[in-house]
Order: structure tokens, then C-alpha cells, then sequence
């Protein structure tokens, strides 16, 4: 049998020559984070993995060698049988386990046996995670435009119209799962891991065109319990900021749009009012709490936008005080229509930005 193939060229273009790329860890391990792409069809479980490891340490290594060798040869039967059934003569999957070891390997022999031309990744996952941190520490000048304003000012929107205008856009609380405050997730998703939070940004930073601007809202830094990576973070700081600047009864009537889940979850609007006790004070709590239970859903969304957050934005602005030159744009309205007409004046804003000459 022929050597088979390895690679250390994870780029885009270097993972599309591959026609599947086939993560052979457990699980677990998978769920964490892996390549762009990749299905997963591990040589061992989480259980089995378990077991070895118990087994190795309390009985023998060669006992433990044994076993997995029997349940890895299993494990690669049923994946050539059902999830590879269908693949033809010329496939050509990439392969990789944690660091380029026995499982990418014991996978990879069976399948070159079969007679695809496998190609295995050099190191393993450690070899992604290494470049995607290398990637996302380089001073590189991103060309990030921020998209600010206090809480109500429909800035994800904005996000999302853009995007479907084919404008450049890394949205961190879609990427984080979270809406960067006390209201807290998405549903019952729960947030990725900061590896998979990593590579889903590199994903998008590495295939950036750094001639034309890339929307980004404006965040602390951490989106939930997720880190902004360094890059992008430097990058926000230095950015031209568009501000969004709407009255107070216009962005109540946006959040109930734009946060319908807790109007129709009582139980989490009550959780994410009495979260703020620590910030507020008892009759104050005790109001809100009254208002959601009346489902008066608009003054209770003007007030929090009053009392809380809008205090919490200027607190948050005052200590992460950015360099770049900020535009604000005024609207009155945040309805759909005006929403549309916004994003036009981003863009022409950015475009503005960017025509102007630079200053030493």
C-alpha cells in the first residue's frame, strides 16, 4: 500500500480540493470545536475513549491497546458501511484526529485500503487551532467599520440588512449566541466554546476582503462568556463608529420586535429582571416585575432602556474609550422602511470614511 498523503494547508482553498473532511474524535471532542465542514465519524466514543483511558492506567497498556483496537476496527466497519456507503471510487477525504495519531491513522489505512486517496492532516486538530490563534493574534488591518448606538437601536438588524446586501459582516452575538446582555442567550442553545467561538470568526475574518469595509457591531469585550479574539478586538478599537441615535419610545417599541421570546416567556422575563437587583433597587425591581406581569411590555421596555441600559452604555462607552472618528446618524423611527433607508446611509457613511485621506 502506498504512504499515505499529509497536509499542513488548511486555508479555504486548501480544504476545498478535499471532497470530505472527516473528523475521527470522539464526540465530545467534536461538539467543542472542529475544521470548517467536517462531519464526524469517531474511531472511538466518549464511553470508549473513557474506558481505554481507565483501562490503561488500572490494568495494562497492552490491554488497553487491545481493546481499542477492537473497538476502533468496529467503529471504522460501521462508518464504511453507512456514512461512507455511497462515496465513489475517487473520493477523496481529508482525515484528522487530535494530533495526527493512531485514530486518523487507523481510519485513514482502512479507507486508502478501500482504495480512496486519503490525505491525513499533519498534527492533527492542533495544527487548525494553532493557525486559527495565529490568525486571529496578527496585526492585520482589518478594515471593520462599528455599527454603535445604545440598547434598542436595532444594530444587529442593521447587521442583517447589510449582509443581505452582500456587505461584508462578522455578527459576534450570532456567532457567540448570546445578545451581549442580562437577556442572555439564544432560546436554549447555550454558547459555543471559545475554540468553536475562534473558528467560526477566523472562518469569516480569513476570507475577508480587506479592500472593502466589514460591519461589526459594537461589543465589549466578551459576548456572554466569549472572547472577542485579539485581532479583531485591536481592530474595533481604531474603527470608525456610526452611531445610531433613536428616541427612547422608538427603541422600546424596536425590542419588543426584536426580543419576542420574552414576551411570550414569562418565567425568563422575570429571571432577567430580578438578574438586575444588583443594580437596581427594590421598588424598582418590584415595578418591572408588576409591568411584565400585566404584559405592559412597551413602558416596562423604555423603562429598562432608561434606567438600566442607557446608563450602562454611557458607563461602558466612558471605559473603553475607542480611537476611531464616529458619525452619528439620527433617526426617529425604526420600522422597517426607515430601517432600510438606514442601512443606506451606512453604507454611504463607511464609503465616506474610507475616501478620506489618512493623517500621520
Amino acid at each position: 500500500m502506498n504512504s499515505i498523503a499529509t497536509t499542513d494547508d488548511l486555508s479555504a482553498a486548501g480544504l476545498e480540493r478535499f471532497d470530505c473532511i472527516i473528523d475521527v474524535r470522539s464526540p465530545a471532542e467534536f461538539a467543542e470545536d472542529h475544521l470548517p465542514g467536517a462531519i464526524n465519524l469517531p474511531v472511538l466514543d466518549d464511553e470508549e475513549r473513557a474506558l481505554i483511558g481507565t483501562h490503561y492506567k488500572q490494568v495494562s497498556a497492552f490491554e488497553a491497546r487491545r481493546m481499542g483496537a477492537a473497538l476502533t476496527a468496529r467503529n471504522i466497519a460501521h462508518h464504511v458501511e453507512t456514512a461512507l456507503a455511497d462515496r465513489p471510487k475517487d473520493f477523496k477525504p481529508l482525515v484528522y484526529c487530535w494530533r495526527g495519531g493512531m485514530r486518523s491513522n487507523s481510519m485513514a489505512m482502512v479507507l486508502g485500503a478501500v482504495g480512496w486517496r486519503v490525505t491525513l492532516v499533519k498534527g492533527g486538530y492542533r495544527t487548525w487551532r494553532q493557525q486559527v490563534s495565529a490568525g486571529l493574534e496578527a496585526d492585520t488591518p482589518w478594515p471593520v467599520v462599528l455599527i454603535d448606538g445604545q440598547t434598542g437601536t436595532a444594530k444587529t438588524k442593521l447587521l442583517h440588512l447589510l449582509a443581505e446586501r452582500g456587505e461584508q459582516v462578522i455578527d459576534l452575538e450570532g456567532l457567540a449566541r448570546h445578545r451581549g446582555s442580562i437577556f442572555g442567550g439564544f432560546g436554549d442553545a447555550g454558547q459555543p466554546s471559545q475554540k468553536a467561538f475562534d473558528t467560526q470568526i477566523w472562518t469569516q475574518m480569513r476570507a475577508l476582503d480587506l479592500e472593502r469595509p466589514v460591519y461589526v457591531e459594537a461589543e465589549s469585550r466578551l459576548v456572554g462568556r466569549r472572547r472577542v479574539p485579539q485581532g479583531l478586538w485591536d481592530a474595533m478599537q481604531t474603527a470608525p463608529r456610526l452611531v445610531i441615535d433613536a428616541p427612547v419610545e422608538a427603541r422600546a417599541r424596536y425590542l419588543l420586535t426584536a426580543y419576542p421570546d420574552l414576551a411570550e416567556n414569562s418565567a425568563q422575563l422575570r429571571d432577567a429582571i430580578e438578574g438586575l437587583k444588583r443594580f437596581q433597587g427594590g421598588e424598582t425591581i418590584t415595578r418591572w416585575l408588576e409591568l411584565a406581569d400585566a404584559d405592559d411590555f412597551e413602558p416596562l421596555a423604555a423603562e429598562l432602556v432608561q434606567a438600566h441600559y442607557d446608563p450602562a452604555y454611557d458607563r461602558a462607552r466612558q471605559r473603553h474609550q475607542r480611537d476611531g472618528v464616529e458619525t452619528v446618524l439620527k433617526t426617529d423611527a425604526l420600522d422597517d422602511p426607515t430601517l432600510d433607508a438606514l442601512a443606506d446611509r451606512i453604507t454611504a457613511a463607511a464609503a465616506s470614511h474610507r475616501a478620506q485621506p489618512a493623517h500621520g
